[in-house]
């Protein structure tokens, strides 16, 4: 069987990595285009063996850049996400952490114009998975990203250029409203009735107390990977909330159609704990601790998704992660430190005048290209 190839570059962005497309290298026929992914990713195989992908739902993502005719934007971004060891091409999402590895795409691809004397570049990228513009400050050296630097970020262990990325006005992605089913609600199984937060700021999650599953929040990964009941739980309850919040039509769907989103994540107060590398965190160094649920495994850190909603769902009064986290009302902007397996992120968040509401959500991430050529794909 013979193979065609199309222009393909490889990226990490923050924890994540994924394959980078020019929208006009690709197919217009969606199956066409979705089976280039698949393929190059080896959504087929548990062990990605036969492509690029990393058995993790952080490795197995894919991104497609095209100029943008929207003002004031240089280039609209289309994330998709793609199972492992399942046929998935899921755009109902995006992906935090590499919108720093779209910014630099931007700058290398040249699809933004550059000083070639400047150390950094104004970037605004339009998503459209969830239809809101993205400021990035992308650092560069002789007009390209610039990869070598002294931000370390948890996750990555060799240090790197910081770039910051911020979201503007976030909220309401994809149910057009931050808090569908307002600060609280019920969700029952058979197991028990929990008390959630559902919010939706970048990427639906739904957030619910550690202890609430049996978990004190300084477990290792592998304690928590290796308890499938609460696992099963924790699905069972991402499922039911996908429902009620009308994300899917049923349970199933929920669970074999719609994977990506709405995600679930544990919070905990503040506590001493050893992250996956052997680094002791003292409760004094972070405002809440978190575990995530992402594609029905836990996931090795914290998707960036996760990280701005839960520093944004903690300063707005009412929530599980502000109940948890202690903040007190009236405060409009704060850096919020989240605690999660791999070390401390810190998030940015300022909120609206009346406080009820995020104006803007910032981070900072490193990123770097890994590789570019082309990408085989098998005839059909």
């Amino acid at each position: 069987m013979s193979q065609f190839s199309i222009p393909c570059s490889v990226y990490r962005g923050g924890t994540s990595r994924g394959l980078f497309f020019h929208k006009k290298d690709l197919p217009v026929d969606t199956q066409a285009r979705n089976r280039i992914f698949l393929e190059g990713i080896d959504c087929y195989n548990p062990s990605q063996v036969n492509g690029l992908g990393g058995t993790t739902s952080s490795t197995s993502k894919v991104c497609v850049i095209s100029p943008s005719e929207r003002e004031g934007v240089h280039v609209d971004w289309t994330f998709y996400q793609l199972g492992v060891a399942e046929t998935v091409v899921d755009d109902k999402g995006t992906c935090g952490n590499l919108m720093a590895g779209v910014g630099a795409f931007a700058v290398d691809e040249g699809l933004v114009p550059v000083d070639p004397a400047a150390d950094l570049a104004d970037v605004f990228v339009y998503n459209t998975n969830i239809k809101k513009v993205l400021h990035m400050e992308v650092p560069v050296i002789q007009g390209k990203a610039k990869v070598s630097g002294d931000y370390h970020m948890p996750g990555v262990v060799k240090p790197g250029a910081m770039f910051r990325v911020s979201i503007v006005k976030p909220g309401g992605e994809m149910t057009g409203k931050l808090l569908l089913k307002g600060p609280k609600t019920d969700i029952a199984t058979a197991t028990a009735v929990y008390e959630v937060t559902f919010a939706d700021l970048i990427n639906p999650f739904i957030f619910l107390p550690g202890q609430a599953v049996g978990l004190v929040g300084n477990e290792s990964q592998r304690t928590v990977a290796d308890n499938q009941t609460v696992l099963n739980e924790l699905n069972l309850i991402r499922d039911k909330v996908a429902v009620v919040t009308g994300m899917a039509a049923s349970e199933e769907e929920a669970r074999y159609k719609k994977p990506n989103v709405p995600k679930i994540a544990v919070v905990s107060p503040a506590q001493d704990y050893v992250t996956t590398g052997g680094e002791s965190i003292s409760k004094d160094e972070v405002d809440v601790l978190v575990k995530v649920v992402s594609m029905g495994k836990l996931h090795r850190t914290s998707p960036a998704s996760c990280l701005y909603n839960l520093a944004a769902t903690s300063m707005l009064p009412g929530t599980i992660p502000n109940q948890i986290a202690g903040f007190p009302p009236g405060i409009k902007e704060r850096m919020v430190r989240i605690g999660h397996p791999e070390g401390i992120v810190e998030v940015r968040v300022t909120l609206t005048d009346d406080g009820e509401n995020v104006a803007k959500v910032g981070m900072e991430r490193t990123a770097r290209r890994i590789m570019k050529g082309e990408l085989f794909t098998p005839e059909a």
